[in-house]
């Protein structure tokens, strides 16, 4: 018998100062039997990082066709495709034939190692912006997950604060490849 994913209902409060974006979101997110509670942590930052009222999440975790999440445009395109984690280099290439913008959200054991190994091909993307997040912030942030959850994310400088009613983490992206088409 398959094991259901689990639902997470989150109220995401997002203050981006440097986009001027703030906004109140109602999340419903299905996490997958395999994904950690560090994964679906970072699919929620990644959703407050880039908030857009059409921002939506991917379907399935092992969907090599799919973005984690996108923002299509009128004809279904993707305009924004967000990677998370340390895909393989032909979901990037991918994603950078198909989407005006990509983010990669860099987490996880060692990524400094995968960004090492394909540096050279991802420098080609003029497209692409790398983000890395330190393992010890995604980690305290896992520590964040629940059933049920309501989140602030304060976006200011580049620096990340996410706020619940316990605690308080803060994440400082690294941003290893800006978008060179803006």
């Amino acid at each position: 018998m398959a094991i259901n994913s689990t639902i997470h209902k989150v109220i995401l409060e997002v203050v981006d100062m440097d986009r001027h974006y703030y906004n109140q979101h109602k999340i419903t997110i299905a996490k997958h039997p395999s994904e950690t509670d560090e994964r679906m942590m970072v699919r929620i930052l990644a959703f407050a990082m880039f908030a857009e009222d059409n921002l939506t999440f991917g379907k399935d975790i092992n969907a090599d066709n799919e973005p984690s999440l996108y923002i299509k445009d009128l004809t279904g395109e993707p305009k924004l495709w967000i990677e998370l984690g340390q895909p393989s280099e032909k979901i990037i290439r991918k994603a950078c034939n198909k989407s005006d913008k990509v983010k990669l959200i860099l987490y996880g054991k060692s990524p400094e190692l995968w960004w090492e190994k394909n540096i050279n091909e991802l420098n080609l993307k003029n497209n692409l912006e790398v983000i890395l997040l330190k393992p010890e912030e995604t980690e305290a942030l896992a520590s964040m997950a629940d059933r049920s959850m309501k989140l602030t994310c304060t976006i200011e400088n580049e620096e990340i604060s996410i706020i619940n009613d316990n605690e308080t983490i803060s994440i400082q992206p690294i941003f290893l490849k800006r978008n060179r088409n803006k």
